[in-house]
């Protein structure tokens, strides 16, 4: 491994989040004293079991892992985490030998975003990782409470489902009464609300949904969710179920009891309002075609406006032909 380069520029504060993974100690060893020395967070692992489950604890911003490793392989982690909601999005760096083409063809084909030619050229590592981090950082939108992508990802994934004509359904999804809980509670509780509610989500679609399936967070208590049509209606009755179980650990005995807050309306009068629930609004492409995200983010706005007229949580497909 040939010496970092002079005077290279440290990343900017806070420091970018790493977890490199490398069964050989001595240079998982060398490459975490580098890294850090160039002001990067790092965590390591000896196996790629080792490795998620540190990915798993505390998402990093960048995993880098070599092919061979024991327990699981580098192949094996990527395509876990890229079929996962929770990390698809996660940029991956794999480091392979000089002869190993088809394995870096196979790792492309599994999502990861760079490689880097062993043995390791710690200036070569240095310029990916900041590359990376660089369009990352221009590209991704996530939500900086929920880590979930934000809207030009939203929008992107919806597109391209359109542009290839799978079949496609989209959920809206919108709390119901959460100023009022804001107002009572709080925005620090109002912050886990939507941090629980994210997790909710992705917690959901693994267990009911498929593994391309997407989470994403429009921002503030709205949520989007895409999947295929026939996983729509057991996915929305999944979250549906989910919230209602979650949602009153969120308030005290006195106003879980009473399944009611006091509060005030916007002109400052007292009024009372009904625990938190989940409105969803679902569209999809089976009885009529989607042209455009326009439609698509309309269509699911009036579905969900219906099922939040619903007392409770509710979701709404749509069932028209024309």
């Amino acid at each position: 491994m040939s010496p970092p380069p002079e005077n290279t520029s440290q990343p900017q504060e806070p420091p970018a989040r790493l977890v490199v993974a490398d069964d050989q100690d001595d240079l998982l060893a060398m490459m975490k004293d580098i890294l850090e020395m160039q002001g990067y967070n790092v965590r390591t692992a000896v196996n790629g079991e080792e490795a998620l489950t540190l990915v798993r604890a505390d998402p990093p911003d960048i995993v880098i892992l070599d092919l061979w490793m024991p327990i699981k392989d580098g192949f094996t982690v990527c395509k876990e985490l890229k079929e996962d909601p929770a990390f698809f999005h996660l940029p991956v760096i794999l480091l392979s030998a000089a002869n190993e083409t088809e394995n870096k063809i196979q790792g492309m084909e599994l999502g990861a975003d760079d490689f880097v030619t062993k043995p390791v050229d710690i200036a070569e590592l240095l310029a990916r990782i900041k590359m990376i981090l660089r369009r990352t950082r221009q590209g991704l939108d996530a939500n900086p409470l929920t880590h979930l992508p934000g809207n030009v990802s939203i929008q992107g994934r919806i597109a391209g489902d359109i542009a290839s004509s799978k079949p496609l359904a989209v959920l809206y999804l919108d709390l119901n009464n959460f100023k009022a809980y804001n107002d009572t509670y709080g925005y620090g509780a109002g912050d886990q609300v939507i941090k629980a509610t994210g997790d909710l989500l992705l917690k959901t679609v693994k267990s009911h949904g498929a593994p391309k399936d997407f989470v994403g967070h429009i921002g503030g208590d709205d949520f989007i969710v895409v999947t295929s049509p026939e996983l729509m209606e057991p996915l929305s009755q999944a979250i549906v179920s989910g919230f209602d179980a979650m949602a009153p650990g969120f308030y005290k005995p006195e106003d879980r009891e009473r399944k009611r807050i006091r509060a005030h309306d916007r002109q400052g009068n007292p009024v009372e309002y009904p625990l938190l629930s989940i409105a969803i609004g679902v569209c999809h492409n089976t009885l009529r075609p989607l042209a455009n995200f326009a439609q698509v983010s309309s269509i699911g706005a009036e579905l969900k406006s219906f099922a939040k007229r619903e007392e409770g949580s509710s979701f709404k497909i749509d069932r028209r032909k024309d």
